[in-house]
C-alpha cells in the first residue's frame, strides 16, 4: 500500500488529505480541530487524524505534497512591491520578516513540523517532500476525483503564486494547461473588493455578498465594466488598478473606488443601504458573465462537453447554476472543497497520477470523493461516555425510533442539531454536522438566523431534498449532492410579488409555500440527498416525507457565528447548550433542551459570551 499525504497551509483554510493507492482515505480542515475559523496554521491535528484513521504513522507515508510553490509566490511579492515603490513600503516591512524567517524556507519549516508531529529527532528521515503549483493543485482536485474520463477544467480564485484564472484539459491521468491570467488581474479579488466595500470580511464573507445580491438591482453593471474591468470575448480581462489597493496596500480598494460610488466602505454589522444592495447585485452579475465567457472559451479550446471547476470562485453557487443552465457544457462537476482546503487533496492526487504515473479510472457516473464525508466519525459508545461524564440527560433510541422521533419534532417546528457519521470535507454541511428545520415554516429563517446561528437576518437557508423528488420542487437538470448549485424554486410553489416589495424586510411567507428555503429571488441553494451517499440522512428525509408529504428539510451547518462547523460530539454539545436549539441528536442519542439543568445552560452561554 502506497500512502501520499497532501497538505495546504500558511494562508487560510489549512487542511490535510491522505491517499492509499490513489484512493481518498481521509481529509479534514485544521479549523475543525483547533476551533479557529479559517485556521491557516500547519495542520498538525488534521494530519494526525488522517494517519490515525488509516492506522498508520508518518513513517508509512511515501510522499508529502505541499499545494503551493513558495519561491514563485515570493517572486510575485517582490516584483509587485518593486513595481509600486514607494507605495506599499509599510506593507513590505510587515510581510518580509515572515517570509525571510519562515515562508522562504518552507521546506525547513515543513520538515520541522512533520518531525515534531511524529516525535522524531532532527536527523530522522522523512517521506519525500514534493511541491505542486497552486492552480495545478486546484485543477487536480477538480479533475482527478470527478466522474469524467476527459473534461475541460477551470480554476478561478484570488491568486496562487501568479495565476488567478486558468483553463486546463484533463484526459486520463494528464492535466495540460491551456490558458492563464495572472495577478493582479483577478476575478476572485474583484469580488473580494466588493465584499470588503459592502461590510464583510475578505476570504470569508464572499458568500454573504452572494446572498445579499438578490435584494438589489444591477444598476452599476455598466459602471463596473466601464471603470473597473475590461473583459474580452474570450473571458480574459484586466482590472483598472487605479481603483484597487490590494497588491501592496492594507485595504482592498483605493480612495478612487470610494469616490466612484460616492460612499465609504460599509462598516461591519451595519444594515446596508440600497447602494450596497445594488453593488452586490451588480458585481454578482458581472462575475457570472465573466465566468460564462471563460467557460465558452474553455469549451472552444478543449472541444469537451464536460467541465470541472475548482478555486474559491467555484463556491459561487449562483454563478455555477447559471453556468449549468446557459453554458456550453452538458454537465459540470465542482470540487466540494473548492477553496484552498481542497488544494491538499489536489496536491496528493497530482503526485499519485503525475509524479508516480499511476493510471486513473473514471466511469462517467460516480465521482471518487465519497460524498465528501471524509472526516472523523464517533461511535455511540464514545458519545454516551461524553454525555454520562457531563451528567447530560438523554435518551438512547433504536434506529427506527430515532428517525420517527426526529421527523416528528421537525414537523412540529422544533430545531434539531443532527450529528452523524463522518464529518464533511469542505465548507458545506451535507447532513452529518447539520442544524435542521422545517422548510414550510414562515418563521424558521429568522429563528435560525437570529436565535441560533446569530448571524445576519437576510441570509438564506439551503434545502436538503430527496434526490428522487428534487425536480418536483426545483428547476434543476442534474443532481447537486454538494450544495454547490442554485436553482429556481418551481413557479407553482411561488407567489409573484412586485419588485418594490422584495426588500430586506420582506416576510418569507409572502414568497413561497416553502418560505424558509426560498430566497427573495425565488431561488434556493439545493442539496440533493441520495441513499448511496448518505443513507442515514436519506432515511430521515424519507421519514419526514412520509409524515408531511414534503421531501425536504432546511440544512445549515452546525456552528454559530465566528466558529467553524463542529467536529466532535463535545463541540456539538457545547453549541447546543449555548444556543436556542430545541433538540440535539448525537448518533442514536437524543437530548432535549428542556431537560437540561439551568446551571449547565448558563455556563455554556457564558463560555460563548466570553469567546465572542
Amino acid at each position: 500500500m502506497q500512502y501520499i499525504l497532501g497538505i495546504s497551509c500558511f494562508y487560510h483554510d489549512s487542511a490535510a488529505c491522505l491517499l492509499a493507492d490513489g484512493v481518498i482515505v481521509a481529509a479534514a480542515q485544521q479549523e475543525r480541530f483547533s476551533r479557529v475559523k479559517h485556521d491557516p496554521a500547519f495542520p498538525a491535528d488534521a494530519i494526525q487524524y488522517c494517519l490515525t484513521d488509516a492506522g498508520i504513522t508518518l513513517g508509512d507515508v511515501s510522499a508529502v505534497v505541499f499545494y503551493d510553490k513558495p519561491l514563485l509566490k515570493f517572486e510575485r511579492l517582490l516584483e509587485t512591491y518593486l513595481a509600486h515603490v514607494p507605495r506599499g513600503f509599510r506593507s513590505f516591512l510587515t510581510a518580509m520578516p515572515v517570509w525571510l524567517k519562515e515562508k522562504l524556507y518552507l521546506k525547513t519549516v515543513l520538515r520541522r513540523e512533520l518531525r515534531a508531529l511524529a516525535g522524531w529527532d532532527n536527523k530522522a528521515a522523512l517521506p519525500k517532500l514534493l511541491f505542486s503549483q497552486h492552480h495545478q493543485a486546484h485543477a487536480a482536485s477538480a479533475f482527478y476525483p470527478s466522474p469524467y474520463q476527459h473534461a475541460a477544467v477551470i480554476c478561478l480564485d484570488g491568486v496562487g503564486e501568479w495565476a488567478t484564472s486558468t483553463i486546463w484539459h484533463g484526459k486520463d491521468n494528464n492535466l495540460t494547461p491551456l490558458f492563464e491570467l495572472q495577478f493582479p488581474h483577478s476575478l476572485g479579488l474583484l469580488y473580494s473588493a466588493f465584499t470588503y466595500y459592502c461590510g464583510f470580511k475578505v476570504n470569508s464573507g464572499e458568500y454573504k455578498l452572494m446572498g445579499l445580491a438578490p435584494y438589489g438591482e444591477p444598476r452599476y453593471v455598466e459602471t463596473i465594466y466601464r471603470e473597473l474591468i475590461d473583459v474580452k470575448p474570450d473571458g480574459s480581462f484586466a482590472l483598472n488598478m487605479a481603483y484597487f489597493s490590494y497588491p501592496v496596500g492594507a485595504k482592498m480598494i483605493s480612495r478612487k473606488f470610494e469616490q466612484l460610488f460616492g460612499a465609504p466602505p460599509l462598516k461591519p454589522d451595519t444594515p446596508p443601504s440600497q447602494l450596497y444592495l445594488d453593488l452586490a447585485c451588480s458585481v454578482q452579475q458581472v462575475t457570472e458573465e465573466v465566468v460564462l465567457k471563460i467557460a465558452r472559451h474553455a469549451q472552444r479550446l478543449t472541444g469537451e462537453q464536460k467541465l470541472c471547476l475548482a478555486g474559491g470562485v467555484a463556491l459561487n453557487c449562483v454563478a455555477n447554476g447559471r453556468l449549468l443552465r446557459e453554458g456550453p457544457f452538458s454537465d459540470i462537476w465542482i470540487q466540494p472543497a473548492a477553496g484552498d482546503a481542497g488544494g491538499a487533496l489536489g496536491a496528493a492526487m497530482l503526485a499519485w497520477h503525475q509524479y508516480y504515473q499511476q493510471p486513473r479510472m473514471a466511469d462517467e457516473q460516480q465521482d471518487q470523493i465519497q460524498g465528501s464525508y471524509l472526516g472523523p466519525a464517533y461511535s455511540n459508545d464514545e458519545i454516551c461516555r461524553l454525555l454520562d461524564s457531563q451528567q447530560i440527560p438523554y435518551q438512547q433510541l433504536t434506529d427506527d425510533m430515532l428517525y420517527h422521533s426526529t421527523a416528528g419534532l421537525l414537523a412540529a417546528g422544533q430545531v434539531v442539531g443532527w450529528f452523524q457519521g463522518r464529518m464533511e470535507f469542505g465548507p458545506r454541511a451535507l447532513g452529518n454536522r447539520s442544524i435542521l428545520g422545517d422548510a414550510r415554516s414562515a418563521s424558521m429563517q429568522s429563528i435560525l438566523n437570529l436565535k441560533i446561528k446569530q448571524r445576519e437576518s437576510f441570509r438564506p437557508f439551503a434545502p436538503a431534498v430527496l434526490v428522487e423528488h428534487a425536480s418536483e420542487y426545483f428547476d434543476l437538470s442534474k443532481t447537486s449532492p454538494y450544495m454547490l448549485l442554485v436553482a429556481k424554486v418551481n413557479p407553482e410553489l411561488c407567489i409573484s410579488l412586485p419588485p418594490e416589495t422584495r426588500g430586506l424586510a420582506q416576510q418569507a411567507a409572502q414568497r413561497s409555500s416553502l418560505p424558509a428555503i426560498t430566497h427573495v429571488d425565488y431561488s434556493a441553494r439545493v442539496q440533493t440527498v441520495s441513499n448511496r451517499h448518505n443513507p442515514q440522512f436519506h432515511h430521515l428525509l424519507q421519514t419526514f416525507y412520509e409524515l408531511t408529504a414534503i421531501p425536504m428539510l432546511i440544512n445549515t451547518s452546525f456552528n454559530v457565528r465566528g466558529e467553524p462547523p463542529v467536529c466532535s460530539p463535545a463541540d456539538a454539545l457545547q453549541g447546543f447548550l449555548a444556543t436556542d436549539m430545541d433538540y440535539l441528536v448525537l448518533g442514536n442519542c437524543m437530548i432535549s433542551k428542556a431537560e437540561q439543568q439551568p446551571a449547565q445552560l448558563a455556563a455554556a452561554r457564558l463560555r460563548r459570551f466570553i469567546a465572542d
